[in-house]
């Protein structure tokens, strides 16, 4: 599977002397850097070697073939001419697979795939406007200026602005999609002929009251370019409202971080860091329990934002509506299609797996608005392997960043502000 650690991104060619300078640019996560243009390119300085080793690199990194990229940048050849290699010098030259070349010459199919909301644009950043009390969350976004990046030159800050809205255009969702709610839960399937009944779910949303005071320890930073790999003093426990103070928080409470389907969910959706960057989301992923290997296999291959330790589950519980959802793996697994068909997803990107590690507990996601303006999107893993529809998480971030921008101090979630 691809990683989000620059170091393997970037491999032992061209591009490993252009670290430092990636770096200063504000180019120093895996995302960012795969969706860096033409403009951009030629803003640092980059060699054409360079802009073509980085063509490839983000090619075979969004089909998970990150195996063969030293070999392919090595060959001097760029992509455009990679691709109109025939199947036997493919072998012959790289030694590729015949199922990797079946990949790899399928220009149209990504690993991270997945539809964006119709109603989702990105038009260009304007001047903040003063907060507005008759304006509604539901409105069509705008988006500020990416923190970490104001530092570049306009052109190349409008670059990135273009870049982005194209890969938002890439990913437009089918006529008829249907919105499945503030609550939402994958369906179930009826599990050894209706033998077998699932666990039951909850249908609200949980209150603000019962995630503010949730304590939790950070185990990672936010992945950059040459940082330690984890936090090496141990980082007190801290209140996670702390974390949504100032902008939005998604939330991804991930069941077992050696679980294939908990990884490929992680990596699909960090691969969209750059969307979430624009619309002034912070991201974190939270675990329940705390095996320094676990996370150190996890991050940053998998999730290179910062990984948080819940350690009493409080997120796990509030996502059943107070008690931890849980299955059992013959149950849940084995005579559930649908938990099956998430593993083949999971299986098909290239993901290694263990088993370490409690894997009953039900995950999902959250997504807390800024302040105490509470619960905006919760998601529940109902079968294994279940991810939240990533088209529904843009759009409830896209709300989240219009009512920020206009000042407003509720919003269509949970509204408990005891």
């Amino acid at each position: 599977m691809a990683s989000f650690s620059m170091e393997d991104f970037v491999g032992t060619g061209s591009l490993q002397k252009l670290l430092p300078k990636l770096l200063d640019d504000g180019w120093d996560d895996v995302p960012t850097l795969k969706i860096m243009n033409t403009e951009d390119m030629t803003a640092i300085n980059m060699t054409q070697a360079q802009k073509d080793a980085l063509e490839i690199r983000s090619y075979l990194h969004d089909r998970a073939l990150m195996q063969y990229a030293d070999k392919l940048e090595a060959s001097g050849k760029c992509l455009a001419e990679l691709l109109n290699l025939g199947t036997t010098d493919l072998f012959a030259q790289f030694g590729m697979k015949r199922g990797h070349m079946a990949r790899f010459m399928d220009r149209t199919s990504q690993c991270e795939a997945d539809p964006m909301p119709a109603s989702f644009s990105l038009p260009a950043r304007k001047p903040m406007a003063p907060p507005s009390r008759n304006s509604s969350m539901f409105k069509t976004p705008s988006i500020s200026a990416r923190p970490k990046l104001q530092a570049m030159s306009t052109r190349s800050t409008i670059a990135y602005d273009a870049t982005i809205e194209q890969s938002i255009a890439d990913f437009k969702i089918k006529d008829g999609y249907i919105f499945k709610g503030i609550v939402a839960a994958l369906p179930d399937e009826p599990r050894a002929c209706g033998c077998i009944q699932p666990p039951p779910i909850v249908d609200d949303v949980a209150p603000y009251s019962t995630v503010e005071n949730i304590s939790v320890q950070k185990l990672t930073p936010e992945y950059k370019i040459g940082m330690e790999r984890l936090v090496k003093s141990k980082t007190p426990p801290m209140r996670v409202s702390d974390l949504w103070r100032d902008k939005p928080s998604l939330l991804l409470c991930i069941r077992r971080p050696g679980c294939i389907m908990c990884r490929a969910e992680a990596h699909k959706l960090y691969s969209k860091k750059p969307i979430f960057d624009a619309l002034g989301i912070n991201m974190f992923a939270v675990l329940h329990e705390h095996i320094e290997s676990e996370v150190r296999d996890f991050w940053p291959r998998y999730w290179g934002g910062v990984v948080l330790l819940d350690k009493n589950m409080d997120f796990f519980k509030a996502l059943g509506g107070g008690s931890l959802l849980k299955d059992k793996f013959i149950s849940g697994f084995l005579f559930n299609p649908r938990a099956r068909a998430n593993y083949k997803r999971a299986k098909a990107m290239g993901i290694e797996q263990n088993f370490k590690g409690e894997g009953e507990i039900k995950g999902g996601l959250f997504m807390v608005g800024k302040g105490r303006s509470g619960v905006a999107y919760q998601f529940i893993e109902r079968n294994f392997g279940d991810w939240a529809p990533l088209a529904e998480v843009i759009e409830v971030a896209t709300r989240l960043q219009n009512h920020q921008l206009n000042g407003e101090e509720s919003m269509g979630g949970s509204r408990d502000y005891e």
